[in-house]
């Protein structure tokens, strides 16, 4: 583990003396203690500590933001899944203070990933239809007055043309899109 390297991991069931903190897993080949108390199986972001700070049994760190790894660092540290009640409320509830300034969404239907050309952009976000694709999630949000998704995104893309297939899972499909699009979000995105 190199000084002040950042990792995922998970808090394990191991005694720890009361007030020395937790164990995580992060996939290495020692667990790492931490400064923290918390519940087993609640996911965080670590920071290690410098190598001579170790002992042989476990690594140590400190429990952090998981927005550290790419503030601090630059480092590309994942995407983020979060809850809506409805298609609109995605955007009403935005966590960004100027909102999402590119929208894509993903059909069979949309166009070649190859021929579009994206504008510049701070914040992201990708929308994947269920078996039925987004026409249904769309239409059922009273809120909207549109239920044509061409319309709703800035962009209405097929990341997987030739699917073979009439269905993707998602965990498919997430991984596809995330891949297709991956040069031109890097290409495009501004950074803060």
């Amino acid at each position: 583990v190199s000084t002040q390297s950042t990792g995922e991991g998970v808090v394990v069931k191991r005694p720890v003396k009361k007030g020395k903190g937790s164990y995580v897993d992060c996939g290495i080949d020692k667990e790492v203690r931490i400064d923290k108390e918390l519940e087993p199986g609640t996911r965080l972001t670590v920071r290690m500590s410098p190598d001579e700070e170790s002992t042989g049994k476990h690594y140590k760190g400190v429990a952090v933001s998981p927005d550290t790894p790419r503030t601090e660092l630059g480092t590309y540290w994942g995407y983020r899944v979060r809850l809506a009640e409805s298609f609109s409320t995605v955007f009403t509830e935005c966590s960004y203070k100027d909102g999402y300034d590119l929208t894509i969404g993903t059909s069979d239907k949309g166009d070649l990933v190859e021929k579009t050309t994206f504008r510049h952009f701070r914040h992201v976000i990708i929308f994947l239809g269920g078996l039925q694709g987004l026409e249904p999630v769309i239409e059922a949000d009273e809120a909207l007055q549109e239920a044509d998704p061409r319309t709703m995104f800035d962009y209405y893309l097929n990341t997987c043309p030739n699917q073979g297939s009439r269905t993707i899972r998602t965990e498919e499909a997430l991984l596809i899109t995330l891949a297709s699009l991956r040069q031109k979000i890097e290409d495009n995105g501004l950074r803060d």
